[in-house]
């Protein structure tokens, strides 16, 4: 028998190397698009027809063993537009018509004659007694339901954007998450009465906002992540919270700059503070210091403030690099003026 070839991955929008969390992130985002409840009439056969299309896909590639038998397809996984099985794919059951009990197998539930002829030739009618796996559990070709123990919730990850003061010294953030919740109505299953729960789309979770007060230590660094014990994705059954993982972004500062734990700074000097020196202020994370400039002094050298940096994981602080920039004041008077070309034509003579 020759049946149209379905390509699950290309239906949830993922890879072949797609890993369990990619698929079912892809199927709750399409579950949500393609439920039938949310679509005008017009446009509800279209909606119903590529639902059961996701929820088909999903029930293969979120089961380790189908997935495994439908990866085996190897090089003829795709054969134009239809596929008939062939005796050298070794392990792979093709099942025909007279396999099935129909009266047995309990297949009594919205996705009834949902599935294609692919999936039923490839896994069997009793495969698909119970819906998608991820909603119903996983099932036999009996199509009694087999109920999934506890499952922790998924691990959250979102940013939080610090300024660098905010960073060095220490900070409590209120920030909004938005994330899920398990689904009151069906635990977390997905499944509802015979069918799917109508109030998740078969998700088994609903958006969810909340407010959290978060504190963050002194000393953070850009990349860094905050760890919000069991603020994240919502367990099914008796189990766990996901955790939350803050991620930190630094702001771009318009004085320091981060190198490591060291800070740089430019200060700007005229010709004659480079020249005889001068005692500059400088700005630092501790506040305003006086920085000695050396006579002699030329632009683009640095010089170090020690310990005036950020502190590393064995709380010693870096230092800051304050680089010398010698520019001439715009606002010169007729003196200065003067003065300027006298060591002008002074040194243009001894040339």
């Amino acid at each position: 028998m020759s049946v149209k070839f379905q390509d699950y991955y290309e239906i949830l929008g993922v890879d072949r190397s797609a890993s369990e969390k990619d698929i079912k992130s892809a199927y709750r985002k399409l579950a949500r698009k393609w439920h039938p409840d949310l679509h005008p009439a017009g446009e509800k056969e279209k909606a119903e027809e590529q639902f059961k299309k996701i929820n088909e896909a999903y029930e293969v590639l979120i089961d380790p063993e189908k997935r495994k038998r439908y990866d085996q397809l190897g090089s003829r996984w795709k054969e134009g537009q239809n596929f008939q099985g062939h005796p050298d794919m070794d392990g792979v059951h093709f099942y025909t018509s007279g396999d099935f009990n129909r009266s047995s197998s309990g297949f009594e539930n919205v996705f009834e004659g949902g599935f294609s002829d692919f999936f039923k030739m490839f896994f069997g009618e009793g495969a698909a007694a119970a819906g998608p796996a991820g909603a119903a559990g996983r099932t036999g070709r009996t199509g009694r339901t087999a109920q999934r123990g506890p499952v922790r919730g998924e691990d959250v990850e979102s940013e939080i954007e610090l300024t660098v003061e905010e960073a060095y010294r220490g900070v409590t953030k209120s920030i909004r998450v938005s994330g899920g919740s398990v689904c009151p109505s069906c635990g977390g299953t997905g499944a509802g009465g015979r069918g799917i729960c109508t109030e998740c789309g078969g998700t088994g979770s609903k958006p969810d906002e909340k407010t959290l007060d978060v504190r963050v230590p002194a000393g953070v660094k850009e990349g860094s992540r905050i760890r919000l014990k069991g603020q994240g994705g919502g367990g099914l059954g008796s189990a766990a919270k996901g955790d939350l993982f803050l991620k930190i972004r630094l702001r771009p500062h318009p004085v320091f700059k981060l190198k490591g734990n060291d800070i740089e700074v430019d200060a700007v000097i005229r010709p004659d503070q480079a020249i005889f020196g001068d005692k500059l202020p400088v700005q630092t994370l501790d506040g305003q210091v006086n920085l000695k400039v050396p006579p002699g002094s030329r632009s683009g050298s640095k010089l170090r403030l020690r310990g005036k940096g950020f502190p590393g994981k064995d709380k010693k602080r870096g230092d800051q690099y304050v680089r010398l920039v010698i520019d001439t004041p715009p606002d010169l008077s007729e003196e200065e003026k003067n003065l300027y070309k006298q060591l002008y034509e002074l040194r243009k003579g001894g040339e």
